[in-house]
């Protein structure tokens, strides 16, 4: 189960990564992932 949660985590940061086309969108992309990271782990 952890291993899937980080395998989706990975698709979707290349996903991300992939589509943005700035250094500043980069830094956006990864902060609402590092978002999304934080959160998933508060709720255990």
């Amino acid at each position: 189960m952890k291993k899937m949660r980080i395998l989706s985590l990975l698709i979707a940061l290349g996903f991300m990564l992939s589509a943005c086309n700035t250094i500043n969108g980069l830094g956006k992309d990864v902060e609402k992932v590092g978002e999304k990271v934080q959160s998933a782990s508060s709720k255990k």
